[in-house]
């Protein structure tokens, strides 16, 4: 039963860890914690950026809630291996998918991760901290409905806007700063249907 139990903490954690990350990514990265997450949204200078320290801060409450529970505080263990684990994925999948900092590329051309890569990519068409959609790291709305809330944002003119932005390159924003503007091309590259060229 322990088993049973602390496998459904564990999972609960990953899935809640992901709902977080949507209300923390739009309201706190993208509001009062810009100070860190702009970095991310810059072009890169090296491999350590200053939005990494969310991911440190984060470290560090599973850390301790695992020594909690260790110390007999049950089950917070369970609770900061759920949050090490949605911490592996969203290694995975955003910093080493999207956004290639690991030494691999793959671009998903079908399913689950061609979603969300695309979603992402139409996450950083946004140049500035207003103005962006998708916040998940995991989960990803249809990029059709992705396109109509940008569309509602920033109207035609914002999705027609053009800009230099090669499919394959980093993703980072390369408009003025505080500027809320989109990305045309990288939202029209980020819904080309598979196998189209990108």
């Amino acid at each position: 039963m322990n088993v049973l139990i602390n496998s459904l903490v564990f999972v609960s954690t990953v899935v809640g860890m992901e709902l977080f990350a949507i209300v923390a990514h739009k309201y706190i990265m993208h509001g009062w914690g810009w100070g860190w997450h702009a970095s991310h949204h810059a072009p890169r200078t090296g491999w350590f950026e200053k939005n990494d320290l969310y991911a440190v801060v984060f470290a560090g409450v599973s850390i301790v809630l695992i020594a909690l529970g260790s110390a007999g505080y049950h089950p917070l263990e369970w609770i900061g291996a759920g949050m090490t684990g949605y911490g592996l994925l969203y290694f995975l999948a955003h910093d080493g998918l999207v956004h290639r900092r690991l030494p691999w590329r793959y671009t998903p051309r079908q399913g689950y991760l061609k979603r969300l890569y695309q979603a992402h990519r139409i996450h950083h068409a946004v140049h500035g901290k207003e103005g962006c959609v998708s916040f998940g790291f995991l989960y990803a709305p249809s990029v059709a409905a992705l396109k109509q809330q940008l569309q509602q944002i920033h109207g035609e003119a914002g999705l027609r806007q053009a800009a230099t932005f090669p499919a394959d390159a980093p993703l980072t924003d390369s408009g003025p700063a505080g500027a809320a503007t989109t990305d045309a091309r990288a939202v029209r590259q980020a819904s080309a249907p598979a196998g189209e060229a990108r």
